[in-house]
C-alpha cells in the first residue's frame, strides 16, 4: 500500500496535467494548456513549474514525470520530447529538484503507463507484466521481477518497432492502422462498430489478428503474466479481441496462453497516477 503523498506530472505537447497523490487516491488534480509547439523551452518550462505549484505543499514526499520522448532516467535528462520542440535536451530532473527539494523521478509515457498499473490499477499483485500503450502509436512498459525494467536509454519495450510485413508492428497495430489504410479515425470506427457497421466489424477483425501477432513476439520475449491494454485504440477492446486470441492460438506453448491474462486499463488519470508510481518503483 502507498503511504506517501506524492506529486505525478502528465506532460503533453498540448496540456499537462498534474495531480496530487495521497495514497492510493488523487487529492488535488490540475489541468492547463501550454500549446508549447510554438513556445521557447523557458516559457514552457514555467509553465509545467507554475501547474505544478498549484498541488505542491510541505507535505510532499517526491514527484514523477511521464514525458512522451526519449528519457536518461537516472541523470533525468528529456531528449526531443514530442509536440515540443524547444525541448531537445532539458535537465528536467535537476531544474525541479532545485525548485522543489524533494526527489524528482523521469519515464517516458509508456513507463509511466506501466508504473501506474503496477501500483495503483490491475497489476498490483503480479510481479511480471507488460503496459501495453495503443494510441497514435504502439509502445510498451515492462515490468521484470516487480520493478519496471528501460533498458540502459529509456527504450526497452519498444515492440511497435520491431519489423512486421513491409513495415513495423507500429503500422498495423495502432491507430495509424486505421487511418493509412481505411483514411478513418479510431474513434469514427469505433461509433461504427458499436452500431452494427460491418465494414468497422471487419476492420476490427483484421486489426485483431495483427495485434495478435505483435502480442505473440511480446510472449517468445519476456513471457508475462498479464499484458494491460491502455491507450485511445483500447475503448475498442471488445471489437477485436476475439480475433486477437484466435491468432494467439498458434503461438507454441499452450500452456502459457492457458495462465496468460489480457486486460483493459479501467484506471482513470492512468497517466498522472502512472508518473507518481515512476516515485515507489525507485523505493
Amino acid at each position: 500500500m502507498q503511504d506517501k503523498i506524492v506529486i505525478g506530472v502528465d506532460l503533453g505537447g498540448t496540456n499537462v496535467a498534474v495531480g496530487r497523490i495521497n495514497g492510493m487516491e488523487m487529492e488535488q488534480l490540475e489541468k492547463k494548456l501550454i500549446s508549447a509547439r510554438d513556445k521557447n523551452q523557458e516559457t514552457v518550462l514555467h509553465e509545467v513549474i507554475e501547474t505544478i505549484e498549484k498541488v505542491y505543499n510541505d507535505q510532499v514526499d517526491g514527484i514523477g514525470i511521464g514525458v512522451p520522448s526519449l528519457v536518461d532516467g537516472e541523470k533525468g535528462i528529456v531528449y526531443d520530447v514530442q509536440n515540443i520542440p524547444s525541448w531537445k535536451e532539458v535537465h528536467l530532473k535537476e531544474i525541479l529538484q532545485q525548485r522543489f527539494k524533494v526527489p524528482v523521478f523521469i519515464g517516458n509515457d509508456a513507463n509511466c503507463f506501466a508504473a501506474g498499473e503496477k501500483f495503483f490499477g490491475k497489476a498490483r499483485e503480479v510481479e511480471n507484466f507488460v503496459g501495453l500503450v495503443i494510441g497514435t502509436g504502439m509502445g510498451a512498459g515492462v515490468f521484470i521481477n516487480g520493478h519496471l525494467y528501460t533498458g540502459q536509454n529509456c527504450g526497452a519495450g519498444e515492440f511497435g518497432m520491431l519489423p512486421y510485413k513491409d513495415k513495423i508492428f507500429e503500422s498495423y497495430c495502432s491507430g495509424q492502422y486505421f487511418v493509412e489504410n481505411y483514411k478513418i479515425k479510431g474513434e469514427e470506427l469505433y461509433h461504427r462498430a458499436k452500431n452494427g457497421d460491418s465494414e468497422a466489424l471487419q476492420i476490427f477483425n483484421e486489426f485483431g489478428k495483427n495485434l495478435g501477432v505483435g502480442i505473440t513476439a511480446i510472449l517468445y520475449a519476456l513471457d508475462p503474466e498479464m499484458i494491460i491494454i491502455g491507450g485511445s485504440v483500447s475503448q475498442s477492446f471488445e471489437f477485436f479481441q476475439k480475433r486477437m486470441w484466435d491468432q494467439l492460438q498458434g503461438f507454441a506453448y499452450s500452456h502459457v496462453l492457458k495462465k496468460l491474462k489480457i486486460e483493459v486499463s479501467e484506471k482513470s488519470n492512468i497517466a498522472v497516477f502512472g508518473a507518481a508510481g515512476l516515485y515507489y518503483n525507485a523505493q
